[in-house]
């Protein structure tokens, strides 16, 4: 009986573990989104919602571990894949095409070892600016003094360098998205082609929506003038 590092270490596992792990980021990215778009609720909104994940404790602490070994395993697993293809076809194929139907071998498909280095060095960088920057205090509506995250991204986001640059990495998450989702949910339960292309829709669908959700924050606030924005009520 093979064991379970064995197990993992096959073709087979390895793409089991990367539609686990994949399947499990997007949920974060959706819940995270969510997040972001407080800003656009009550002045406290966004302030409140930070406050409450901190006041999680230890809890906090394990999730954020946890979410970095599921992103380290899906980087890990998508790179060295890529590593083994490269040694084994050195040239690329100009034509790409499948058997038994249409291929999903396309710009975001080809590019998914790009795209997800690039958003490696994304989350570094947006961890340390966001996560550890100096967010400074602000006060609650009821006297409770919070990390003020809320002026950070308004501050943040009228710089064009930031506010451009975290638009192109968002298209790129988009791109990214557009081909994980399909394969991911393809890899761990889809069997039929119907299906597969059902799935392969939706996840296109659902990777527009998250990147321009993403993108469509830095935009506003860089050209609505951040707390000057119609919708961002601030204090």
């Amino acid at each position: 009986m093979p064991s379970i590092i064995e197990a993992f270490q096959s073709q087979v596992g390895r793409k089991i573990l990367t539609g686990v792990t994949g399947v499990l980021l997007v949920f974060f990215i959706i819940f995270h989104l969510a997040g972001n778009l407080a800003i656009f609720g009550e002045p406290d909104a966004m302030n409140s919602y930070s406050h409450f994940l901190h006041e999680l404790g230890p809890l906090l602490w394990i999730a954020r571990i946890g979410l970095l070994a599921i992103f380290v395993i899906h980087a890990w697993i998508g790179i060295s894949i890529w590593l083994k293809k490269r040694k084994a076809r050195p040239v690329n194929y100009n034509v790409y095409s499948s058997k038994g139907g249409p291929s999903k071998q396309g710009l975001s498909s080809r590019s998914m070892t790009f795209t997800g280095v690039v958003l490696l060095i994304f989350v570094i960088f947006h961890v340390n600016t966001f996560a550890l920057g100096d967010m400074g205090t602000a006060e609650l509506a009821d006297g409770t003094q919070v990390h003020d995250i809320k002026t950070l991204v308004l501050d943040t986001f009228q710089n064009p360098l930031y506010a451009f640059g975290y638009t192109f990495v968002m298209i790129l998450l988009g791109a990214h998205l557009g081909h994980g989702i399909w394969s991911a949910f393809t890899s761990l339960t889809v069997k039929s082609k119907k299906a597969s292309a059902v799935i392969y829709t939706i996840g296109i669908i659902a990777a527009v929506v998250l990147a321009v959700g993403f993108l469509f924050i830095p935009l506003y606030i860089y050209f609505g003038g951040g707390c000057e924005a119609a919708l961002i009520h601030c204090n």
